[in-house]
């Protein structure tokens, strides 16, 4: 990854695109502290995640693609450790437990062991997690893979909830059609470099595009191979 320079503001949903190994993910874990940059700096909320990571943790959550879970825990016990971990109050975490349950639909689950569930609700419980501190910063990466229409339909609303609230979303997602209806501004990247940033308007503007696939095809030139793969299509 190299020579990006990206300033996400508050209260702002922040899409991040690009193909497989394009650095979404690796952008990610430096933000959240994960990794460390071999050089530059990750600040969150003005504080820098390699010189206090902690602190940084504290204000972010974040739901990595790959599901990472202790399986042999219920629900109900995974929020509570997590929850721990923040330090929270009993009667907030229960609060906080009881309506994120209802929202995404797990209550039947809550006393199943994590790693008796489907794909689907193993994600929602790390969801779950992921927001149960009501952090400021919250950072997906590809949340809607694997959920239910429903479900989808309700994470759409909380996070647009969330940035009404003066909070900031950053995820990432293949779903350009998804990326479009909530997201404000994106990044676009490829081979570990940002290549297109801006407010979805101006990037449709710039590239002379009807929608933001068509300004993804352009601004990464796929444009062409898509059409040929089309025209291939066509002699099947």
């Amino acid at each position: 990854m190299s020579g990006v320079d990206l300033r996400i503001p508050n209260g702002l949903l922040y899409a991040l695109l690009g193909p497989n190994g394009s650095g979404k993910s690796t952008l990610m874990k430096l933000t959240v502290g994960m990794l460390k940059p071999d050089s530059g700096r990750v600040l969150v909320n003005g504080v820098d995640a390699t010189l206090e990571p902690i602190s940084v943790r504290r204000s972010i959550g974040y739901m990595p693609e790959e599901i990472v879970t202790y399986d042999s825990l219920t629900p109900a016990e995974y929020l509570s450790f997590i929850a721990s971990l923040y330090e929270m109050p009993d009667e907030t975490v229960q609060s906080r437990s009881k309506a994120l349950v209802r929202l995404l639909a797990l209550d039947e689950y809550m006393t199943k062991p994590i790693g008796e569930l489907s794909h689907g609700n193993r994600q929602k419980v790390v969801l779950a997690a992921s927001i149960i501190h009501d952090p400021s910063v919250l950072i997906l990466d590809e949340p809607f893979s694997g959920l239910d229409p429903q479900s989808a339909k309700v994470l759409k609303e909380t996070l647009l909830d969330y940035v009404s609230r003066g909070k900031t979303v950053i995820i990432s997602t293949h779903v350009l059609e998804l990326a479009e209806a909530i997201s404000k501004r994106v990044a676009i990247m490829q081979r570990g470099r940002v290549i297109a940033e801006g407010p979805l308007e101006d990037l449709r503007s710039r590239t002379g595009a009807k929608d933001l696939e068509q300004a993804f095809l352009q601004v990464t030139g796929v444009s062409g191979e898509v059409q040929e793969l089309l025209e291939v299509l066509k002699t099947l």
